[in-house]
């Protein structure tokens, strides 16, 4: 049998959320020109997920300049500096190719009514001071008309 003690497990890269079919992304992926490094941002929809290990990937589509363009990203690259979710899609499938024979305006998803993680404590704040109940006096008393 081999020796497989030189293998690493996995460590998830934790900038990248849980991404579903249909969420409008916004990748942040670093890009190496020789020996020049930048951060490049892409937007889309996030159409497939696929493989499992460390082949694990999602696909993003966007229109540019009119043309559909496709990119794959590996959720366990160092390259990816950051994902952020900008809105959650609303789809009744796991693979949205159909989306590749549709113009823009042909293609827009439903928004789903599930929660960014952000936003999901963004209204409760961080911690509440539970506010001391003053003491309760008693009524005073009304006076009572006798009727004549």
């Amino acid at each position: 049998m081999a020796d497989l003690s030189f293998i690493q497990p996995l460590k998830k890269n934790p900038k990248v959320p849980d991404l579903f079919p249909g969420d409008t992304v916004k990748v942040n992926q670093q890009i190496k020109e020789g020996d020049k490094s930048r951060t490049q941002a892409y937007q889309g929809v996030v159409i497939s997920r696929g493989g499992t290990g460390p082949a694990k990937c999602f696909t993003v589509r966007r229109i540019s300049h009119g043309v559909g363009v496709e990119k794959s990203f590996l959720v366990y690259s160092p390259l990816l500096e950051s994902v952020e979710v900008i809105r959650r899609g609303s789809v009744r499938r796991a693979k949205l190719s159909y989306l590749r024979g549709l113009s823009a305006r042909d293609s827009r998803i439903k928004e789903k009514a599930r929660p960014l993680a952000e936003a999901a404590g963004a209204g409760v704040p961080e911690t509440e001071e539970p506010v001391a109940a003053a003491p309760a006096a008693p009524a005073p008393a009304a006076p009572v008309a006798e009727a004549k």
